[in-house]
C-alpha cells in the first residue's frame, strides 16, 4: 500500500481516467486516503501514559525479548482516525447488496443485536456455575427444538463452530457410528458429487476416508446411475449439498438416500443453503442422517470475519447417540450440561469444542426464528428462491444462464456471453466495483467454466434487484460493444486499484519494512 501522506497515487494504469483520479494528498473529496498504520508511527509517540513495570522474576526461561515489539507509535485522535477511515473503505450488508452465490449475505435484523446485549445475556460467562445460567441453558434447549422442528430430526449437537466445523462432526458421528458396528476398518470410501461444497471432500478426507467424486448430469445433478455403480460394501456414506451448489435442487434426493442406506452407508447433507427450503422441506422426510445448518446463512446472523460462527448438527436416530459432549438436558430440577463422555447415557465420540457452542449467535438465531415464526420462516425462504428467479428471468436473454429451468435461492451463470469480447469473468466483476455492487461469486462451482453465481436472498426489494439488473445489462452491452480495455482497467473509482494477484500469491509481502 503506497504511503498517501506523501502525496502518491496507488494508480498503476495509465490513460485519462486514471489521471483525473489524481490529487496532490492522493484524497478524493471525503474519501480519504489513510496509509499503513505502521507508515504513520513514530517513536515516543504514545496516547497512552503507563508506568514502567518492575519485574524481578518474569519467569520466560531465557525468552525474554531482546529488542522492541515493532508496533507504531501514534496519538489516540490518529488512532481513531485510522480505522474509522479503514471502517468507510468496506463494503457490507449494510452497504448494499451483496449477491455472493452460496454466501447468503442477509440482512441482520437490529433487534436481534439488542437481544444479544440484553442485561442477563450479554454479560454472560462460560465459567459460571449451571444454577446461575438456567435462561441461557433454556435459550440454547429452545433453539435446539426450534432447529429440530424444521428439520425433523431427533437431535442436534449445538457445539460446533460453524459450518465446516458441524461437517467435522457429522462425519465424526458417522465414523464412531461405524466404529459401534464394528465396520470402521472396512467402510473407508466417502462419495461426494462434483455439485457438494468444497469442504466436503477435505472433511472425508481429514476424517481418514478415501473420497470418490460422483459426475453431474447435463442437468447440474448427481448423475444417480454413476452414483449407483459406486455403490460398495466399503462405502462409508455420501457427502451430499442440497440445493447444491449450482442452486438446484436433487430431486433424486429420496433415491439416494435408499440407495446410500440399503448398501449401510450413512447420508450426510450439507445444509449450507437450507436458506432455500427451510419451512417447506424437511431433511428428516428425505432420509437425511446428519446435516448442518450454518446459522448465519439461514438465520441472520452476522456473517463473516472468521467468527464468531455457529453449526449446528442434526442427527437421524441412528447417529443421535454418538453426538459429542457437551449438551444440554433437563428434567424437574432445571438445566444441566453433560460435559463429559463417562457421564453420558449415549456414545458421544468426545469434545468437539470448548464450551457449548457460540451464545451470541445462538441469541440472534433464536430472535430471528421468534420474530418471524412458523409462517414467517416459509415466507423468508420462499422470497429468497423468487428474487434469484427473478434475477434469472430478467437475465436469461442477455447472459448464459448455466442450467435451463427454475433455480432454488441462487442463479448460476456462465462466461459463454462473453466470448470473443476479450472480457473474463473476473474483468467482469471488477466493473461491478465501479457500479457500487460487490460481486457475485466467481468461478465457483468449478464445474461450470467462468461461474458467476448470484445469491439475491429474501432480504433484497425489487427496487434493488431492478438496480442491480440494469446494470449487468449495461455492463453486458459494453462487453460485446467492444469496450475491454475499460473492463480490463477496471475498478477505477476506488481507493486502490487492481492488484497482480497472481504476482501477490506466489510472493505475498506478509511484513511491512520502512523504505530505506
Amino acid at each position: 500500500m503506497a504511503d498517501m501522506s506523501q502525496g502518491r497515487s496507488n494508480v498503476p494504469h495509465g490513460g485519462s481516467q486514471a489521471a483525473a483520479n489524481r490529487t496532490i494528498s492522493g484524497s478524493k473529496g471525503l474519501e480519504l486516503a489513510e496509509p499503513l498504520i505502521f507508515e504513520m508511527g513514530e517513536a515516543g509517540r504514545c496516547g497512552v501514559d503507563f508506568a514502567d513495570a518492575k519485574v524481578s522474576n518474569d519467569r520466560l526461561n531465557g525468552m525474554r525479548r531482546k529488542a522492541a515489539v515493532g508496533l507504531p507509535g501514534l496519538s489516540e485522535p490518529q488512532v481513531v482516525r485510522h480505522y474509522t477511515r479503514l471502517s468507510q473503505k468496506n463494503f457490507g450488508i449494510d452497504s448494499g447488496f451483496y449477491p455472493l452465490g452460496s454466501c447468503t449475505m442477509k440482512h441482520n435484523p437490529r433487534i436481534n443485536e439488542r437481544v444479544a446485549r440484553m442485561k442477563g445475556l450479554g454479560d454472560l460467562h462460560p465459567l459460571q456455575p449451571t444454577s446461575t445460567a438456567q435462561g441461557a441453558l433454556e435459550l440454547i434447549d429452545t433453539l435446539a427444538t426450534w432447529i429440530k422442528t424444521l428439520c425433523n430430526m431427533p437431535a442436534v449437537a449445538m457445539s460446533p463452530a460453524a459450518g465446516a466445523h458441524g461437517e467435522l462432526c457429522g462425519i465424526m458421528s458417522i465414523k464412531a457410528a461405524l466404529e459401534a458396528r464394528g465396520e470402521a476398518a472396512t467402510r473407508t470410501r466417502f462419495l461426494v458429487p462434483e455439485s457438494a461444497h468444497g469442504t466436503n471432500p477435505a472433511t472425508a478426507a481429514a476424517c481418514g476416508f478415501t473420497v470418490d467424486s460422483i459426475p453431474a448430469t447435463e442437468r447440474g445433478r448427481v448423475d444417480i446411475a454413476a452414483f449407483k455403480a459406486k455403490l460398495g460394501p466399503d462405502v462409508a456414506g455420501i457427502m451430499l449439498t442440497n440445493p447444491n451448489t449450482c442452486g438446484l435442487f436433487e430431486n433424486d434426493i429420496i433415491d439416494i438416500a435408499a440407495a446410500i442406506h440399503e448398501a449401510g452407508g450413512y447420508f450426510y447433507c450439507d445444509g449450507a443453503n437450507f436458506n432455500a427450503i427451510v419451512g417447506r422441506v424437511r431433511p428428516g422426510d428425505l432420509g437425511v442422517d446428519c446435516m448442518h445448518l450454518n446459522l448465519h446463512k439461514t438465520f441472520s446472523t452476522p456473517h463473516g470475519g472468521g467468527g464468531p460462527g455457529a453449526g449446528p448438527v442434526v442427527l437421524s436416530a441412528a447417529l443421535a447417540p454418538f453426538a459429542p459432549v457437551p449438551y444440554v438436558i433437563h428434567d424437574a430440577d432445571g438445566f444441566e450440561m453433560v460435559e463429559h463422555k463417562a457421564d453420558s447415557d449415549a456414545q458421544p465420540f468426545g469434545r468437539l469444542k470448548g464450551f457449548h457452542g457460540q451464545m451470541g449467535v445462538f441469541i440472534r438465531a433464536l430472535a430471528f426464528m421468534l420474530s418471524h415464526g412458523a409462517e414467517g420462516l416459509l415466507q423468508a425462504s420462499t422470497d429468497a428462491v423468487l428474487n434469484a428467479n427473478y434475477l434469472r428471468a430478467k437475465l436469461q436473454d442477455v447472459m448464459s444462464v448455466s442450467f435451463d429451468g427454475m433455480c432454488m435461492h441462487e442463479v448460476l451463470f456462465d462466461d459463454r456471453f462473453l466470448k470473443d469480447t476479450g472480457v473474463t469473468t473476473l474483468d467482469f466483476a471488477k466493473a461491478m466495483i465501479d457500479e457500487g455492487f460487490h460481486p457475485m461469486t466467481m468461478y465457483f462451482p468449478l464445474v461450470v467454466h467462468g461461474a458467476l453465481l448470484m445469491e439475491p436472498t429474501e432480504s433484497e426489494s425489487k427496487d434493488t434487484l431492478d438496480l442491480f439488473i440494469k446494470t449487468l445489462r449495461g455492463l453486458t452491452a459494453r462487453a460485446k460493444a467492444g469496450e475491454a480495455q475499460s473492463f480490463k482497467d477496471a475498478p477505477v473509482l476506488t481507493p486502490r486499484r487492481r492488484l497482480d494477484e497472481t504476482a501477490a500469491a506466489r510472493k505475498p509481502v506478509l511484513r511491512w519494512t520502512p523504505e530505506a
